[in-house]
């Protein structure tokens, strides 16, 4: 299935995976994509490299700079990437530009889908498979974005990018109209993506199917404070039984544990919502490179596992029991832990410490190709979740904390489910929003997500949060030892990030006043 997933990135190589010029332009001698979808089996891979390529500079190099770095989530000394954690990052900072790159690569080829299958598809492939091919491609397009206004507010929107090849200059689009055109892209997909009830055939899971749609839509509401339609949404997909949380209740589980979340062997278990779809060919950005930053020397079998990162202390003591709750084994590597999966069976070293935190990571650490069935340096086949139905409980769970309907027994049910397949008990009272958002940190760490909680807050809540983290270090000169503190306060505007210098050279556009977009456009 992971070949398989590779198998249209030829074809769509026309449209870049990155580049330069974020509009990816495609060569003149390239493959005609217009007279290759003829087939049923041809259309049905149009989507395949959407879930994979495009994304890698992003989930690679900067998801996990701002999802944990900024959050307090994670520390470094990596000078490359400090900045995140202070607050420092200008626009001439590459890895940032790297961010830009990658998610507006994926909206090229969502584009490229978008445009070209109603046309190209031949006259035998049904109208609800191209509908849903281009709902997948419109799902894809519409997460590109949400990310696009988290980390940057306004950016152009680009529905075609051959219109623009000629054009200087993009002006870009207010925030209000990038969140209409993410939730018109994701009612399209709610409406024209096929149904499904996931189960044990996990390579069934591996495309977003109407339910993705919604899960997705109810979180883009989240974000927009519109509670009362998250909560309908997550309550509509909750009720459907489409999903399963690995290891929850005979209610609404599946055969497993958080642990087994992350392991290769699962991907695509019926917790998945929409997840990336790395492949075995040891191909550079064919594979997932997470583990290559994660990891700890000598783990992967190559050069890499650079320990690039560590649990911050914050995070370590923000886990309400270490022992009991699953997540922590799953998540942060004690010094002589255990992890039977991992090559055969691996035991964390006695001084394990990445960036003098005193312990390293484990989620999304796989191990080598030997163990995986393939894979190289920097390129494994492990899934990267971007959403999946824990989140969604809690996302139902705030929802109704927050007044969107239903009832805080509905509240504490969806967010003990959580609690529970982690191996702690149920909450004893209602549950507020800070329990909520307890448990997402949590529940999330190191999945390159805490960041955009963060900043969703209220603005002096959300700078008071992180001036109040501990991004500091173990001073193991002392017996016991002790803190070296290490804190930063976020000035306002750093709660979104800056267009990288080289988009508004080339692009002046971007530094002018968002404007308006024309909807009548929307295809």
């Amino acid at each position: 299935m992971k070949i398989k997933f590779l198998l249209a990135t030829v074809v769509l190589l026309t449209f870049g995976a990155c580049g330069d010029d974020f509009l990816d332009r495609p060569p003149e001698d390239s493959y005609n994509v217009a007279d290759f979808y003829k087939t049923v089996d041809q259309v049905n891979t149009a989507t395949n490299a959407l879930y994979s390529k495009p994304w890698f500079d992003y989930v690679s190099n900067v998801s996990w700079c701002i999802g944990e770095l900024s959050s307090g989530n994670g520390r470094t000394y990596d000078p490359r990437n400090q900045d995140f954690m202070t607050f420092a990052i200008t626009g001439n900072h590459n890895t940032l530009g790297q961010a830009w790159t990658s998610l507006y690569a994926v909206v090229a080829q969502s584009n490229a889908i978008i445009n070209l299958i109603p046309d190209a598809a031949g006259e035998d492939v049904p109208q609800d498979l191209v509908n849903n091919v281009v709902g997948e491609a419109k799902f894809i397009r519409a997460t590109a974005y949400f990310y696009l206004v988290r980390i940057f507010g306004a950016v152009p929107i680009i529905l075609d990018n051959v219109e623009y090849v000629d054009q200087a200059e993009i002006p870009k689009n207010t925030v209000d109209d990038i969140y209409t055109l993410i939730k018109k892209d994701l009612e399209f997909a709610a409406t024209n993506c096929y149904s499904k009830i996931r189960g044990g055939n996990f390579d069934a899971n591996a495309k977003v199917s109407s339910g993705s749609a919604k899960a997705m839509l109810s979180k883009v509401y989240l974000y927009e404070e519109n509670y009362q339609m998250a909560y309908t949404l997550s309550n509509e997909v909750i009720s459907s039984g489409e999903f399963k949380l690995l290891g929850g209740t005979e209610e609404d589980g599946y055969p497993g544990s958080y642990y087994d979340l992350f392991l290769t062997e699962n991907d695509n278990n019926p917790e998945t919502i929409f997840s990336l779809q790395w492949g075995t060919s040891g191909e550079y950005a064919e594979g997932n490179a997470v583990q290559s930053l994660y990891g700890a020397s000598g783990i992967t079998g190559f050069s890499d596992g650079w320990s690039a990162i560590g649990p911050s202390l914050d995070l370590q003591d923000a886990y309400e029991d270490k022992v009991l709750d699953e997540r922590y084994y799953a998540t942060i590597m004690d010094p002589g832990s255990f992890y039977p999966d991992l090559n055969g069976g691996y035991t964390a070293s006695d001084n394990i410490n990445f960036q003098d935190t005193g312990v390293g990571i484990k989620k999304y650490v796989v191990g080598n190709p030997a163990n995986l069935g393939g894979g190289a340096q920097q390129s494994y086949p492990n899934n990267t979740y971007i959403l999946r139905y824990a989140e969604l409980l809690l996302i139902h769970a705030e929802a109704i904390v927050k007044g969107g309907g239903g009832t805080l027994s509905e509240a504490k049910r969806s967010i003990d489910k959580v609690r529970n397949r982690a191996g702690l008990g149920s909450l004893v009272s209602d549950p507020t929003f800070e329990d909520v958002f307890q448990e997402r940190r949590i529940e999330l760490a190191f999945e390159m997500e805490f960041w955009f909680d963060v900043a969703r807050l209220e603005t002096q809540d959300a700078i008071s949060y992180l001036a109040e983290r501990e991004r500091g270090t173990w001073n193991t000169d002392t017996d016991p030892r002790t803190v070296n503190t290490l804190q930063y306060t976020p000035t306002p505007d750093k709660l979104l990030f800056p267009y990288p210098t080289s988009e508004t050279i080339n692009n002046p556009a971007l530094l002018a006043a968002p404007v308006a977009f024309d909807f009548t456009k929307y295809n």
